[in-house]
């Protein structure tokens, strides 16, 4: 009888021990796919991976003759009922030249909303040497009912985008942003420089 009662205590003990494993094993997934999406922001933003851009603190010391065509896309997502778009279509800087652009955004629905923008550049060999130092996307935007804001993009391309096999033969680089309502999903901005649009595109 005792045989008996320490083998059910025994197998007890195990199956306690493989419901452990699992509820750790499942624990560890959630947290780590919870931890993934930010630890590829973070890789992204260093290594400018996938046309995500640069976030510098100062302009670039080197300035070479050489000009980039940089073209702007502007999008927003469905439940942001804003206007958005560039006041510029393009512009041709110096490579290594600081330079400001220009974005709109207007809220033409009858209450406050809140929006963030993400971005992209193409192609995305270009993002490594597109640096910012200021940008309306590091921040959330709250637009009033009718309000119209004019924000401001700083930026420079890296000279070193002249160097590299991958880059230097680019000679245009388009720079997109979705605007999507910070309570939402949040949209991912194409590799080709056109976020989907589920709002109008101005």
């Amino acid at each position: 009888m005792s045989d008996t009662v320490n083998a059910q205590n025994k197998q007890g003990r195990n199956n306690g021990a493989v419901v452990f494993m699992c509820l750790s094993f499942v624990i560890g997934m959630t947290a780590m796919s919870y931890a993934a999406v930010p630890l590829y922001r973070i890789f992204c933003q260093m290594t400018g991976y996938n046309g995500t851009t640069q976030r510098v603190d100062q302009a670039s010391s080197v300035i070479l003759d050489r000009k980039m065509r940089v073209t702007f896309d502007a999008n927003v997502a469905s439940g942001l009922y804003w206007d958005f778009k560039p006041v510029q279509r393009e512009v041709n800087p110096r490579i290594g030249e600081t330079i400001q652009v220009n974005f709109v955004a207007e809220n033409k629905s009858n209450e406050t909303q809140r929006g963030q923008a993400v971005f992209n550049v193409t192609p995305g060999e270009a993002g490594g040497y597109f640096n910012k130092i200021q940008c309306f996307c590091f921040t959330e935007t709250d637009l009033k009912p009718g309000q119209k804001l004019e924000m401001p993009v700083v930026f420079y391309i890296d000279p070193d985008i002249t160097k590299a096999v991958e880059s230097k033969d680019i000679h245009t680089i388009t720079l997109s942003y979705t605007f999507y309502p910070k309570e939402g999903p949040e949209p991912v901005a194409s590799n080709e420089g056109r976020a989907q649009k589920v709002e109008k595109k101005l």
